[in-house]
């Protein structure tokens, strides 16, 4: 390839980028690869979950603090480019947000795509990454619309004949959905238990759908953590530092248990053999 190798990755909400993906764009970038971050909302609509900043200061322009928490977070991640789509948080399904005729989820998909196609244009990214298409088990209306834009967008980017005055088109190679494992879950879970701390995880999280069959590739993270730690905890408002979803093990334990980050490929136009550990896999 004589293209320099560019990854873009489209998330719903500020704070989504460190909770998905955070140590491959580390990874990544420290590889000298171009990291381009898309992020949807302004996540208007999440609640403060960190009671040591919910002040009415926090409350009364929540989606400024929160682009503040992003741009510190991606900086931390090791993100080049960091490109806010403009929408609205749509909320959760049947809330007041949700019916908002701003929302995200309310906007036209040819309208939102065609957003996304302009950035995928600009940018020239050889992958993408982005939502799962079963998100039964949190059916969240940004998340599902993220799915949907992307896999269109990937579909169209390259088209000419779609949003032709968006820039000379542009084809990537490769369209990745990012997945929690169930493995994961239970080692972290197992790992707890083993140590005497109270496990978050209850029953119903190991009753939500089981997709780690899907799985392609998995990515080595091994030295990432404090990266994802420390992004996670840029966003104050919606990550507690003493929650023991995200921090009930002890850094040394917590590195190590599962290094690595895992991901379906749902599309390639580069041939590629299964199982990956990179997702430039056919591109180098």
């Amino acid at each position: 390839m004589t293209e320099p190798l560019c990854i873009l990755s489209v998330h719903a909400h500020p704070d989504d980028e460190a909770s998905k993906g955070a140590g491959t764009i580390a990874r990544y970038h420290a590889e000298g690869v171009r990291t381009v971050l898309v992020t949807a909302t302004g996540g208007e609509a999440g609640d403060i979950l960190n009671p040591a900043v919910d002040t009415p200061e926090a409350r009364a322009d929540l989606a400024a603090v929160r682009r503040q928490e992003l741009a510190r977070s991606a900086e931390i991640i090791g993100y080049d480019d960091v490109v806010l789509l403009g929408y609205r948080d749509s909320g959760m399904p049947d809330s007041e947000h949700n019916r908002h005729p701003e929302a995200f989820a309310n906007v036209p998909p040819v309208e939102s795509t065609g957003k996304l196609v302009e950035v995928i244009r600009r940018t020239r990214p050889q992958v993408i990454l982005t939502y799962n298409d079963d998100q039964t088990g949190y059916p969240h209306p940004d998340h599902l619309m993220v799915h949907d834009i992307s896999v269109l967008a990937f579909a169209r980017a390259g088209d000419p004949a779609w949003y032709p005055e968006l820039g000379e088109p542009w084809t990537p190679s490769k369209l990745y959905y990012t997945v929690w494992s169930m493995a994961r879950l239970h080692k972290i879970h197992n790992t707890m238990l083993e140590l005497g701390v109270e496990s978050p995880f209850t029953q119903e999280w190991f009753e939500r759908p089981n997709q780690d069959d899907r799985i392609t590739s998995a990515v080595a993270v091994d030295g990432y953590y404090h990266v994802r730690k420390q992004a996670l905890l840029a966003h104050a408002t919606q990550v507690d530092p003493t929650s023991p979803f995200w921090f009930g093990l002890p850094d040394d334990v917590a590195a190590t248990i599962h290094p690595v980050e895992e991901y379906v490929l749902a599309d390639s136009r580069v041939p590629t053999s299964i199982p990956e550990t990179d997702l430039f896999a056919g591109l180098r």
